[in-house]
């Protein structure tokens, strides 16, 4: 064993960094009067997402999982009245692991009562601003990205076109399962490259990306998912909604996940029927922003890998 790995992998000066910006996040919401709430970490609950997977653990002889975000317990929490508020810590998610992941890591959510997408996606704005010392922020729609960098209507184009123009840009040895992967990998690795310096603030994407966000009409008459992604250099940062606050639709989207995980061999896990609890006792209108620090503090110090802005990643821990 080398005699070095109970070393740190992220630099001294920078660890100093993290620590200074945490007490600058605190600051920042005590200013603005938003509170700060610790929710469980270890729940008998997991994530319903596709695409994200719990880590088990055995807790008193039976599942447990670790909390792949603290987005459930705030929101139960915003229906008991909690009002505005935050949670900074740790989040876990399995099979994360890689330049700009670790599976545990640090995530800061709030939420505003009575605010739409619009309107937090101009304080995300602000707080990067004002932590990264940007001034340069922007917004655009989802529909205008694609058509601005593809010449292509992501809402309305059909799942042909859409394997055409990803065979016209970019180079794929597989066939994509549907418009989203389409969708995906023409934003990952053709949008978000040339995204440019500064904030970008993308809004409105396709409905069937929805997650636990609003689907309405836009300006068109098209349906699409009320979110929002931040993102500073091409790196995306943060994940935003106007929530979904109806009760039959938040299960009938729990639901749907749990038929895909089915369908697609993935673990099928106890989800979290609670919120649903918590939105038919009525949750206020709010929405909320979902910020990875750790990718923060990367841009902040300049870092090109998350292991330098983490003491102890996961080969270390």
């Amino acid at each position: 064993m080398s005699e070095s790995l109970w070393r740190p992998t992220a630099p001294l000066e920078n660890l100093r960094r993290r620590a200074t910006l945490l007490a600058d996040i605190r600051r920042f919401f005590a200013e603005r009067q938003v509170l700060e709430m610790e929710v469980p970490i270890l729940s008998r609950r997991a994530t319903s997402d596709p695409h994200i997977d719990s880590i088990v653990a055995d807790c008193s002889g039976a599942p447990a999982f670790l909390a792949t975000s603290p987005e459930f317990g705030l929101k139960r929490l915003l229906a008991a009245g909690i009002g505005d508020c935050y949670y900074l810590g740790k989040a876990f998610r399995n099979g994360e692991a890689g330049g700009r992941h670790n599976p545990e890591f640090t995530m800061l959510e709030w939420y505003r009562v009575g605010w739409d997408d619009h309107r937090l996606m101009i304080e995300v704005g602000e707080f990067l601003s004002w932590v990264l010392k940007i001034s340069h922020v922007r917004s655009y729609s989802y529909r205008a990205l694609f058509l601005q960098h593809l010449d292509v209507d992501p809402h309305r184009a059909s799942f042909e076109e859409l394997k055409a123009v990803l065979a016209r840009v970019l180079e794929i040895s597989f066939e994509p399962a549907g418009r989203d992967e389409c969708l995906d990998l023409l934003m990952s690795h053709h949008i978000e490259p040339a995204m440019g310096e500064g904030i970008t603030l993308v809004y409105d994407f396709p409905a069937s990306q929805a997650a636990l966000a609003r689907v309405e009409e836009d300006e068109l008459g098209v349906p699409v998912a009320r979110r929002f992604e931040a993102y500073v250099g091409g790196m995306e940062l943060a994940n935003g909604y106007w929530e979904l606050t109806d009760a039959p639709e938040q299960l009938r989207r729990f639901e749907a996940d749990q038929r895909y995980r089915e369908d697609n061999d993935k673990p099928v896990n106890p989800f979290e029927e609670r919120l649903v609890q918590a939105l038919e006792a009525g949750m206020p209108a709010c929405a909320g922003v979902a910020l990875g620090v750790d990718r923060l503090l990367m841009l902040a110090c300049g870092a090109g890998r998350i292991d330098e802005v983490i003491g102890f990643p996961i080969d270390r821990a």
